[in-house]
């Protein structure tokens, strides 16, 4: 800033006159004012320069002055959003002079700016020393705010004429059992506890759809708390973590591009490109640093509604393509926004109300070699560090049997090895690449231009080749692989894939034998519990070990052995009720279950090198931006819907309600183990969600609102609708996908 001229020099009134005179004159505020006013108004101004780029005022700032533009132009901006351009003859900053509010906007020159400041302290040096003047000027500025605030009204009124205006001043909120009367527009987060049994609410349950808590009242509504306990919760936390740390990237490297990875279950993959300086550790240290700071101030998370075209605009700005190219298929007239600061991104998902929430939870981003890795600091059960480096371990609670004995020690849980799964998904990633197929918007693109056919076919291939391989690599140890184990969480596509291995390895003369470790379950009875009291049929003291390792032991000698069978209905196991078996010169045996990838299976019973252990699992999710990405989990669980609603008559109601703790059993009992894996198999299908869409669409439907599960069944629906429909008709009959949708050309 440079001071040209001040009030207190009467040798610099005529510059002032002849500088500022004019453009006085032409402000709105004093075109009431006679000549000799202006002349004794201009005795209290002084005289300011600011170059392009400058910040004259900051938004909730303190400060005194008024200010009169003479030359140039500046913009007006509030929580980051542009409100206008002002220019010679305008005027800002009345009330903080008169009411000595702070600062309702900031105001940044866009060129050289010379203004006139009137100070405070002027100010009360006119009121003492020319009264009728001050007062007159008081009463300019009292009729100018009130011009402004008739007109705000005015388009407010318009613009709620035009989406929602309220129909009601009191609403009826059930909430606990109880209905109380609240008036329209309160917030959810006054009409909720802050914690329950010590867990932060950290969102709302409206109608049973999840809503920040900073939403308004609108309507007659139940409403209920949505804590971390909940899985959609969790996604709240985890989403508002993710916005976070862009911001706070966005802040610390603006020069670079900071996105989000696919998820890990217990981290978030974190990506950067750009020119930046910064070395990966002093990005992680800087970021991190930014991230705290803005928790502390406790940073709103705002959600806001902008047009198609206005938010197609901004990302075109900002460079994000992906975002543009979703917003092509839009169906909507509005898109919802979503900021902590000056970053937007695409709102798919509630939010906290403020940044001061996620203090809960201690989140931390850690270097990794494909680029950084956010650690959510909210998944605790199945690891065994804390996601805080030196943090003690905590064992997980043990099994009991009926009998109040103790199963023998399971290993020590260890986490999942997400590097390992992220080059799983790196040849799908390869060939989408190539396609131009980087993001959920454009493959809607691609489905748009006529190319879907080929990217069915290319992805089909692609998992044909990988089969081959993984084939090929058994039949070069043949007489050393003596047991295949494969393992994968639900929904990965197992069953289909072991039809094709199958294939793959008789082609190469190898004889695969199958043996399911579902058939050793111990009778219902003799079952392990969870600390809970309930059966725990995907732990691993569920299985007869003893009869299982028996047979196994016989079998790799060469005899032939009458193998187990598990009646479901019942509950009982018929230890010698299955096929019987003899491994020849060219057969393998093949173990499929979820405990395929522990080491306790084999123990004992043969060599590591005599052991191939394959993990399956969709690992590739498109991206909608630089924030929001496919969840492969949502993914298996809407395989999981289509097929049980086909196939075994189990609605989506029931799925979605068993479906935490199908995942708590993965966590526990295969995550754990990754690193035992001989080979990975990516099961994704990238077209999969558009034909998914053409079954589970209706399926969701089906859930009643009132229902628990609800929830997740409303945003699943919101999910698959932002892709493009295809329907099954070009789906190959060997497809995994055929799996769930039916019309496979194997027999299950």
């Amino acid at each position: 800033m440079t001071l040209l001229t001040g009030p207190s020099e009467p040798s610099d009134k005529d510059a002032l006159r002849a500088c500022c005179g004019p453009a006085l004159a032409q402000d709105a505020l004093l075109a009431s004012f006679s000549p000799e006013e202006i002349e004794d108004f201009l005795g209290y101004l002084d005289l300011v320069e600011f170059p392009p780029g400058a910040r004259i005022v900051q938004e909730s700032a303190d400060g005194r002055d008024m200010y009169f533009i003479i030359e140039g132009e500046a913009r007006l901006l509030r929580a980051h959003m542009q409100l206008g351009n002002i220019a010679r003859g305008d005027h800002f900053g009345e009330l903080a002079l008169i009411a000595g509010r702070l600062r309702a906007a900031s105001v940044v020159a866009m060129t050289r700016l010379v203004l006139a400041r009137l100070s405070r302290g002027r100010y009360d040096a006119m009121a003492r020393e020319l009264p009728a003047l001050a007062l007159r000027f008081t009463q300019a500025l009292v009729g100018s705010i009130g011009i402004q605030l008739t007109e705000m009204t005015d388009s407010v009124g318009l613009l709620l004429r035009e989406r929602s205006l309220p129909r009601r001043v009191w609403l009826d909120v059930t909430t606990g059992g109880e209905t109380k009367r609240v008036k329209t527009g309160t917030l959810l987060r006054a009409l909720l506890p802050a914690s329950i049994h010590g867990a932060p609410v950290l969102a709302a349950l409206l109608a049973h759809k999840a809503v920040s808590l900073s939403t308004p009242i609108t309507s007659d509504a139940t409403l209920s708390p949505l804590t971390d306990a909940h899985w959609e919760g969790k996604r709240v936390y985890r989403h508002s973590l993710g916005l976070l740390l862009l911001e706070a990237a966005h802040r610390v490297d603006p020069t670079g591009e900071t996105r989000l990875g696919p998820s890990t279950g217990f981290a978030q993959w974190v990506e950067r490109t750009g020119g930046s300086a910064l070395d990966p550790v002093a990005w992680v240290t800087r970021v991190t640093r930014m991230m705290n700071e803005l928790v502390q101030v406790d940073v709103a998370f705002r959600q806001e509604l902008w047009t198609v075209d206005e938010a197609r605009s901004h990302f075109l700005e900002k460079g994000w393509k992906d975002a543009v190219l979703l917003l092509r298929t839009f169906r909507d007239g509005e898109v919802p926004m979503v900021s902590c600061g000056e970053l937007y991104a695409l709102g798919m998902t509630p939010l906290l109300p403020s940044a001061r929430m996620i203090a809960a939870f201690p989140f931390h981003i850690a270097p990794a070699e494909q680029g950084f890795l956010l650690h959510y600091g909210d998944e605790v059960e199945v690891l065994s560090p804390s996601s805080q480096p030196g943090a003690e371990s905590t064992p997980p609670p043990p099994l009991v049997r009926p009998d109040g004995s103790a199963p023998s020690e399971p290993p020590p849980p260890s986490r999942p090895k997400p590097l390992a799964v992220r080059r799983a998904s790196h040849g799908e990633e390869v060939w989408l690449g190539a396609l131009g197929v980087t993001s959920v918007g454009a493959f809607n693109e691609a489905c748009i231009t006529g190319s879907v056919g080929q990217i069915i076919r290319v992805g089909e291939g692609l998992h044909e080749k990988r089969i081959s391989q993984i084939a090929d690599t058994i039949s070069d140890r043949v007489g050393k692989v003596r047991v295949i184990c494969i393992a994968g969480p639900s929904s990965s596509g197992k069953t289909t894939f072991i039809k094709r291995l199958t294939v793959q390895l008789q082609v190469n003369g190898v004889h695969p034998v199958g043996l399911g470790l579902d058939d050793y379950y111990l009778d219902r009875e003799r079952t392990a519990k969870d600390e809970k009291g309930e059966y725990d049929f995907e732990a691993f003291e569920a299985l007869d070990v003893a009869l299982l390792h028996d047979h196994l032991r016989r079998l790799v000698r060469g005899e032939t052995v009458t193998t187990a069978r598990y009646d479901f209905s019942q509950g009982r196991s018929l230890p010698q009720g299955g096929d019987t078996v003899t491994l020849g010169g060219s057969d393998v045996l093949m173990l499929e279950g979820i405990h395929g990838l522990n080491p306790r299976l084999l123990a004992g019973i043969l060599e590591r090198s005599a052991v191939f252990r394959i993990f399956i699992q969709p690992s590739t999710a498109l991206p909608f931006d630089g924030l929001n990405r496919v969840n492969v989990s949502d993914l298996r669980l809407l395989r999981r819907i289509v097929r049980d609603r086909h196939q075994r008559a189990i609605n989506a109601s029931a799925n979605i309600l068993r479906w935490p703790a199908v995942r708590a059993g993965e966590r526990a009992h295969i995550f754990p183990f990754l690193d035992q894996a001989d080979a990975l198999f990516d099961s994704t299908l990238v077209y999969e969600p558009s034909v998914i869409k053409v079954f589970a669409d209706r399926y969701l439907l089906e859930v009643p609102q009132d229902h628990p599960a609800f929830v997740t069944a409303h945003r699943l629906r919101q999910l698959i609708d932002r892709f493009i429909t295809i329907y099954p008709d070009h789906v190959p009959p060997t497809s995994i996908l055929r799996e769930f949708i039916g019309g496979s050309g194997f027999e299950y």
